[in-house]
C-alpha cells in the first residue's frame, strides 16, 4: 500500500470578491517510500497548495489524502502535531532557521518540543549534524554559515525526528551550481534509504536528478513520469531507526521546556527586553516605596505612643457622655467622667487574657490644681492615679511614689525648683490642693521623683491610688470612684484582642490609643493614594509590555510558522510567548525590588541622621505582593499577543517575510 495516496483532492480558496478560485482540482495520486519525487509547474499552477497539504499544514481540503491510509484531513490536533512530529519533515527555500539558535539548536528544536532531555537531543542531532557534514560548526549562528550549510542544517532538522516523508520546498531555489548538486546529492542518498522525498520546485536541473516527476498546471495534474532510477542497497547512512519517532516523539513541550525557549529568544533582543523591564520596575519600584513609607510612618507614630506606656497595659474609660443641647455649660458636661461600677469591673476581669485589673483615677481641672513649695507654686491640669501602664524606664530621676509621695512632671520640677536643679525637689514636702471625685483636697505629700510627661502629661501629678483615695475619705467620707480601669495582658500579642473586646463590651481605650489611630488611618489613607497615584505607571507599564510583545509576534512570524511545521501545538506557542511576558513581570519586579531597597537603604540614612529615625520600612510582604503585581499584571498584557501568536496560520505564517 502506498504511504501517501490522494484521492479526488479539491481546494478552494475565497477570494476577495466572494468567490471560490479552484485551486486543486481532483488530484488522485499516490506515493511510495524510496521515490525521489519532484512536483513541478509554473508559479500558480498549485504545486505549493500540494506541498502544503502533503504536509498537513493546510486540512481544508475536500477529498482524502490518506497517510498509511488513514485521511489526514480528518486528524484531530494531536494526531496532526504528531504527524508533524515524527511522519513529515520540511525543508524550505529560504531555509526558515531561527536566527538567535544555534546550529545545534535549530535541529533539536523539534526534539525540544517534545520534551526530550538536554543530552538525549543533543546526541541524536550532533549525529545528523555529522551525517551532512556540520559537525564542526555546532555553535554558529545561521548568519555566520553559507547558503549551502544553511540548507543542511535544515535538512538535518527535517531528519532529526526520522520522518517517512520529507517535503523540499524549492531546496536548491537559493544556492548555487555546485551547492545545489551537493544538495540533491545528500537528498538523493535520503531518498535511496527509503524515504519517500517530495520536492517541489521549477528548476529542471532539480527535476532531472528524481526517480519521479509529476507536473502539475492550473490545479491539474498533467503528467507523471519516471525519471533516473534511484539505488535501493541502504548501504549508507540514512538508514531508518523505527525506535527514533518512539523516543522523540511520544511527548509534548514541558512548561520548563517553555521557559527556557523564552530565556533563548529574550536573549535575542536582549537590550531591549532590559530595557521594557527597567522601564516597567518604575511603577513596581514606586508602590513599594509608598507602602514602605506608609508603614514607616505609622510604625514611628505607633512606637512614639506605645513608649510613653507599658505595651501588656490596656487603659479602659467609660464611654464619653454626650452633652445635652438645652445644658447651660456643655463643656463641664463634657468633662465630667462616669464612674466604673462592680458589675463594669467584674465585666473586665472577666475578659481572656487579662492577669491583673487594677482601679485608677484620672481627673481634669483648669486652674484649681496646684502644688506649693516654699511659697512657689505650680499649677497642674491632670490629677493621676499609678498602675502597672507606669514603670521605672518612665521616671527621669527619683523613685516610684510610695504613701504619701507623688511624682510630678519635668516642667512642675523647674517651676518648684525656681533656678535650682531641678532634681532638688526630689525627697521636698509639698502642699497639694487638687479636686478629685468632686472633692477639693489639700495635703501635704512628698515628691518622690520626676516623671518623663508625654505631650498629652506635661502638667500632671502621679501618685498611688490608694493614698488619693485616703485623702478623699479624710475630707468627705466617702470612697474613691474608679473613672479609668487598667488592664494587663499576659502576653502583648494578645493586647489587640483585649483592645478590641473592651469596644465591643462599649468601653473606650485612651486618650493615646484613639489618637495613634486616627493619625495611623490618616498615613494609610495618605499611602494608599500616593500607591495609586504611582499605580498609574503600572497601566503604563502593560501597555509597554502588550506592545513589545505584538512587536515580537510580528517580528518572529516565519518563525511560529517553522515551529508549527515542525510539530509545535498551538499551547506550545501560547506558553512560549506567556512565559516571555512572565519573564519580562520578574526582571521588572526584581529591578523594582533591588532599586527600592537602594532608595530605601539611602533615605532611611538620611533620616535617621537628622530626625533619629528610619522612615521607610519595606517588608517582605510589600516585596512579595509587589513582584507578584509585577508579574500578574505583565502576564495579563502578554495574554492578548500570545493569543495571536498561537492562532497563526502555519501556511500564511511561512509566507511571511
Amino acid at each position: 500500500m502506498p504511504i501517501m495516496q490522494l484521492k479526488e483532492v479539491n481546494k478552494y480558496y475565497k477570494s476577495t470578491n466572494g468567490n471560490k478560485f479552484h485551486a486543486l482540482k481532483q488530484i488522485n495520486v499516490s506515493f511510495e517510500k524510496g521515490e525521489l519525487v519532484s512536483i513541478i509547474g509554473e508559479s500558480g499552477s498549485g504545486k505549493s497548495t500540494l506541498m502544503n497539504v502533503l504536509g498537513g499544514l493546510d486540512s481544508n481540503f475536500e477529498g482524502n489524502v490518506l497517510y498509511n491510509g488513514k485521511n489526514i484531513g480528518n486528524y484531530s490536533e494531536k494526531e496532526l502535531v504528531r504527524y508533524h512530529k515524527s511522519n513529515v519533515g520540511f525543508v524550505f527555500q529560504s531555509f526558515n532557521l531561527i536566527a538567535h539558535l544555534s546550529i545545534l539548536d535549530n535541529v533539536t528544536l523539534a526534539m525540544t518540543l517534545s520534551n526530550v532531555s538536554k543530552a538525549e537531543k543533543e546526541k541524536r542531532a550532533k549525529e545528523i549534524l555529522s551525517l551532512v557534514g556540520l559537525e564542526d560548526h555546532l555553535t554558529k549562528k545561521p548568519d555566520a554559515i553559507s547558503g549551502g550549510q544553511k540548507q543542511r542544517v535544515a535538512i538535518a532538522r527535517a531528519l532529526v525526528n526520522d520522518p517517512d516523508i520529507i517535503i523540499a520546498d524549492e531546496p536548491t531555489g537559493a544556492l548555487d551550481s555546485e551547492t545545489t548538486d551537493q544538495v540533491l546529492d545528500l537528498i538523493k542518498e535520503i531518498a535511496e534509504n527509503g524515504k519517500l522525498v517530495i520536492m517541489v520546485t521549477h528548476s529542471d536541473k532539480v527535476a532531472e536528478r528524481s526517480s519521479r516527476v509529476v507536473k502539475i498546471d492550473d490545479g491539474l495534474i498533467v503528467s507523471d513520469t519516471l525519471g533516473i532510477t534511484l539505488n535501493s542497497s541502504k548501504d549508507n547512512d540514512f538508514k531508518e531507526d523505527a525506535t527514533i519517532k518512539a523516543k522523540y516523539t511520544k511527548k509534548n513541550l514541558s512548561l520548563l521546556g517553555s521557559m527556557k525557549l523564552a530565556v533563548k529568544n529574550m536573549q535575542a533582543k536582549w537590550s531591549r527586553n532590559v530595557l521594557i523591564a527597567l522601564g516597567s520596575s518604575i511603577g513596581i519600584m514606586s508602590v513599594i516605596l509608598m507602602l514602605g513609607l506608609g508603614n514607616g510612618v505609622n510604625t514611628y507614630i505607633e512606637n512614639t505612643m506605645n513608649s510613653q506606656v507599658n505595651p501588656l497595659v490596656v487603659e479602659v474609660n467609660m464611654p464619653t457622655k454626650v452633652p445635652d443641647p438645652n445644658d447651660t455649660n456643655p463643656l463641664a458636661s463634657i468633662m465630667e467622667v462616669t464612674p466604673f461600677t462592680e458589675e463594669d469591673i467584674a465585666k473586665l476581669e472577666g475578659i481572656e487574657n487579662v492577669t491583673l485589673v487594677e482601679e485608677g483615677f484620672s481627673g481634669f481641672s483648669l486652674g484649681s490644681n496646684k502644688v506649693t513649695l516654699n511659697d512657689i507654686t505650680a499649677t497642674f491640669m491632670n490629677l493621676n492615679t499609678l498602675s502597672a501602664a507606669i514603670t521605672e524606664s518612665d521616671i527621669l530621676s527619683g523613685k516610684m511614689p510610695s504613701e504619701n509621695e507623688l511624682l510630678v512632671t519635668q516642667a512642675m520640677a523647674t517651676t518648684l525648683a525656681n533656678g535650682e536643679d531641678e532634681n532638688s525637689v526630689i525627697g521636698k514636702e509639698i502642699t497639694l490642693d487638687a479636686v478629685a471625685n468632686k472633692t477639693a483636697v489639700s495635703a501635704t505629700q512628698k515628691i518622690s521623683g520626676i516623671f518623663a510627661a508625654d505631650s498629652l502629661s506635661t502638667s500632671s501629678v502621679y501618685m498611688n491610688y490608694t493614698t488619693l483615695g485616703s485623702l478623699v475619705v479624710s475630707k468627705e467620707d466617702i470612697e474613691l470612684e474608679p473613672n479609668v480601669m487598667h488592664l494587663t495582658a499576659n502576653d502583648k500579642d494578645n493586647r489587640e484582642g483585649i483592645s478590641d473586646k473592651i469596644s465591643e463590651l462599649g468601653y473606650q481605650g485612651s486618650a493615646i490609643e484613639s489618637i495613634t489611630k486616627i493619625f495611623t488611618q490618616m498615613s494609610d489613607i495618605f499611602t494608599y493614594v500616593l500607591a495609586g497615584v504611582a499605580g498609574i505607571s503600572l497601566v503604563v507599564s502593560a501597555i509597554m509590555i502588550l506592545t513589545v510583545l505584538y512587536i515580537s509576534v510580528v517580528e518572529r512570524t516565519k518563525e511560529i510558522g517553522v515551529m508549527k511545521a515542525i510539530g509545535a501545538r498551538n499551547k506550545d506557542i501560547k506558553r512560549i510567548f506567556t512565559a516571555e511576558a512572565f519573564l519580562i513581570g520578574l526582571f521588572s519586579a526584581t529591578f523594582g525590588v533591588v532599586i527600592a531597597s537602594i532608595l530605601e537603604y539611602f533615605a532611611n540614612n538620611l533620616t535617621f541622621k537628622y530626625f533619629d529615625v528610619n522612615m521607610i520600612d519595606i517588608t517582605p510582604t510589600f516585596i512579595l505582593s509587589g513582584m507578584l503585581i509585577s508579574i500578574l499584571i505583565s502576564m495579563l498584557a502578554g495574554v492578548l499577543p500570545a493569543s495571536k501568536a498561537a492562532k497563526l496560520d502555519p501556511v500564511e505564517a511561512l509566507k511571511r517575510d
